[in-house]
């Protein structure tokens, strides 16, 4: 396995202590998350990077890291229900995109990367829940709300753009 590949799977580590953080979020415990989070989704950019870099690119490295993505970005979207922080509905639209874009995946000969529309969906991912896990006051409720709704709002459009037989896939 490359290092790339690594990288990609030890992004899964944070997982388990942001699902842990968000049981009885503290206010301290919730800064942690959005630290653990932040360097996990950071490691996003670093893989590919170092993939490009270091000629490292793989099919299993196409695969492994939207799968992590997948992952990383859906356990605290769940977390984020269970507190009353978002609906559920909005999940639902995020996680039916992503089973059927990577089921959609398990038939194609070629995996390919992403393109701008499922990097501005993974970044806006990543702010919004960021923002929702954030301890902001009050005055911040809107903002990471619409943040949440932008963030489904690229999921929706980067998943038809994939499906789409135009030769440009997310």
């Amino acid at each position: 396995m490359t290092i790339p590949n690594w990288i990609s799977f030890s992004r899964l580590l944070g997982i388990p202590f942001i699902l842990y953080g968000l049981q009885n979020p503290t206010e301290s415990s919730r800064w942690v998350c959005v630290a653990i989070f932040l360097v996990a989704s950071l490691t996003d950019w670093l893989d590919g990077y170092l993939a490009r870099k270091l000629n490292q690119v793989s099919e299993l490295g196409k695969f492994l890291d939207p799968l992590v993505d997948k992952l990383l970005v859906l356990a605290p979207l769940l977390s984020l229900i269970e507190l009353g922080k978002i609906p559920a509905w909005g999940v639902f639209i995020i996680l039916g995109r992503e089973l059927a874009i990577a089921g959609w995946r398990v038939n194609q000969s070629t995996i390919s990367g992403a393109n701008i529309w499922g990097k501005l969906k993974t970044v806006s991912q990543i702010v919004a829940i960021a923002l929702l896990i954030a301890p902001l006051p009050a005055t911040w409720h809107l903002a990471t709300i619409v943040a949440f709704w932008v963030a489904v709002a690229f999921t929706v459009v980067s998943g038809v753009i994939y499906l789409i037989p135009s030769g440009e896939n997310v």
